[in-house]
């Protein structure tokens, strides 16, 4: 119960009626409403369904009701401990010597917040939700709403719009450096955890992209702690199928990347590990791409044949296969299998 019009926030002043104290004492209240606090670490809340009571002086809060809408009292060593819903303190208070609870509230002033502008451009321009004015001219010159004025360009920008509009800017689709020879650069990337698990109980799949060729090889791993062997069992393979040594791999930043015994192996055998900032996906991209293709084609095997999603493994392998003997814009008339074997693929036992 509030005596205090002034500390409501609001009031619904329509709900009227009257309030019987201990004694009988009846007495009239003048609406209902909300009441703004400042918690003690600064955070805002309210106090709900406040009774507005001109004739007292002052400000009751029931216990009763406090316990009914979740809050947790205790009261010890002469002390009162109210604590809300979420486990927020909210009050701890010393008894008085008339054996009161006395609450020193900090009231919270409601705000209210308008902007006055005298121009008329950029009254139209709030009006219609920070529309740009190039949008707010073309509403006038071709009448395409009644009642707005002439509009001119202002000079000034809209801060508002600057910060909540802005966009980063574009990648480039394409790096300007591209590998010569095989294995002179080798994207690679893990992709999950995946649900559910395959029939090898294997969560991820690691892949690994000559970036010359652009053939794909495929593992599968069940932790991620697996990646530096597995690393070590493709680079035995490639490097005793091509002759060429791997000079450059390219990673994101995942820790399986970053960790000190992946790097002490690179370091070792002189490979040069080149990984992408943080969060930005678009500059290890032909890894990140060929993931994408890869899920996309298993989700199209996967329901044309109606088959279980445990069998995304076995889809994965397949696709990898298959897209090794596509066409790629990256390559103008091979496969990447060709442009790795330097033999044409034959596609008559598919």
């Amino acid at each position: 119960m509030c005596g205090q019009r002034d500390l409501f926030g609001d009031l619904d002043e329509t709900i009227q009626g009257q309030v019987t104290f201990g004694d009988t004492a009846k007495v009239p209240f003048k609406g209902k409403g909300n009441i703004p606090i400042k918690l003690k670490n600064g955070d805002h809340s309210y106090i709900a369904d406040v009774y507005y009571i001109p004739a007292i002086k002052q400000n009751l809060v029931s216990i009763g009701q406090l316990l009914e809408k979740g809050y947790t009292l205790f009261m010890k060593n002469c002390h009162l401990t109210i604590i809300d819903y979420n486990g927020r303190l909210i009050v701890y208070v010393k008894m008085s010597k008339n054996r009161m609870f006395p609450l020193n509230i900090q009231y919270d002033a409601a705000k209210c917040l308008s902007v006055i502008t005298n121009s008329e451009e950029w009254l139209w321009h709030l009006r219609l939700g920070h529309l740009n004015f190039t949008s707010l001219k073309m509403l006038v010159s071709k009448k395409m709403v009644k009642g707005m004025s002439h509009i001119d360009h202002p000079d000034e920008v809209c801060e508002s719009c600057v910060l909540s509009k802005h966009h980063r800017s574009s990648f480039a689709k394409e790096v300007n450096w591209k590998a010569n020879k095989p294995l002179e650069l080798v994207h690679t990337d893990v992709c999950g955890p995946i649900k559910p698990m395959s029939n090898g109980q294997n969560r991820y799949f690691h892949t690994f992209i000559d970036d010359f060729s652009r053939k794909t090889w495929i593992y599968f791993l069940k932790r991620k702690s697996e990646v530096l062997n597995c690393f070590k069992d493709f680079k035995a393979m490639v490097e005793k199928q091509s002759g060429y040594k791997i000079r450059t791999v390219r990673s994101d930043q995942g820790g399986e990347y970053t960790a000190n015994d992946f790097e002490a192996f690179c370091t070792q055998q002189g490979i040069r590990h080149q990984t992408t900032p943080a969060y930005t996906p678009q500059l290890n991209s032909v890894a990140e791409r060929k993931n994408r293709t890869i899920l996309d084609m298993v989700r199209s095997l996967l329901k044309a044949k109606k088959l279980p999603k445990q069998y995304w493994a076995e889809a994965v392998s397949c696709a990898v296969y298959l897209l090794n003997r596509c066409p790629t814009r990256s390559l103008q008339v091979v496969t990447p299998q060709e442009a790795w074997s330097g033999h044409k693929p034959s596609v008559t036992h598919l």
